[in-house]
């Protein structure tokens, strides 16, 4: 579960944003730099349990704006708040601890048990381990190095 390395502007932007979104009550899990055809776009991807919504995006992107504005090497095209998205692989932590109580899709490097996918509620994490519950009641602890992705479990 590596989580990817963002640009030095990407990076420069989250440091500078964290603390202003953490006070917001919200979590700001990543955050990107890229071209696109209509320019340079800096995106911070923001969280809370329960999700997000447009309101929560406004907020935060009205809190950081003139942080980034007065950054003088952060120089976007544009600037978007969004959510990670319901898909979005949790990989830190935090991640597990927001998500407790809630079913995931585990896929595991190597088989537990006949193994290498299940689905199953988290129960919570600490350090570097996450423990689950299947439905039968049984639990069980994974370090995050074992977990090749998880993603919260949707139900159609």
């Amino acid at each position: 579960m590596a989580l990817a390395k963002r640009s030095k502007i990407a990076q420069e932007a989250f440091d500078l944003a964290e603390p202003v979104v953490t006070e917001l009550g919200f979590d700001l899990v990543d955050c990107s730099y890229v071209k696109e055809a209509r320019g340079m776009v800096l995106t911070l991807y923001i969280d809370k349990r329960g999700g997000i919504g447009i309101d929560d995006c406004e907020t935060v992107s009205r809190a950081v704006d003139p942080i980034i504005d007065e950054a003088a090497s952060i120089d976007p095209d544009f600037f978007e708040v969004s959510s990670p998205g319901l898909t979005r692989p949790l990989e830190t932590e935090k991640d597990y601890i927001r998500y407790a109580g809630e079913k995931v899709d585990v896929s595991l490097y190597k088989p537990m048990e006949g193994k290498k996918s299940f689905t199953a509620v988290i129960k919570g994490a600490e350090g570097e381990k996450a423990t689950f519950v299947f439905d039968n009641g049984e639990e069980f602890t994974l370090g995050f190095e074992d977990i090749a992705k998880a993603v919260r479990h949707i139900d159609f």
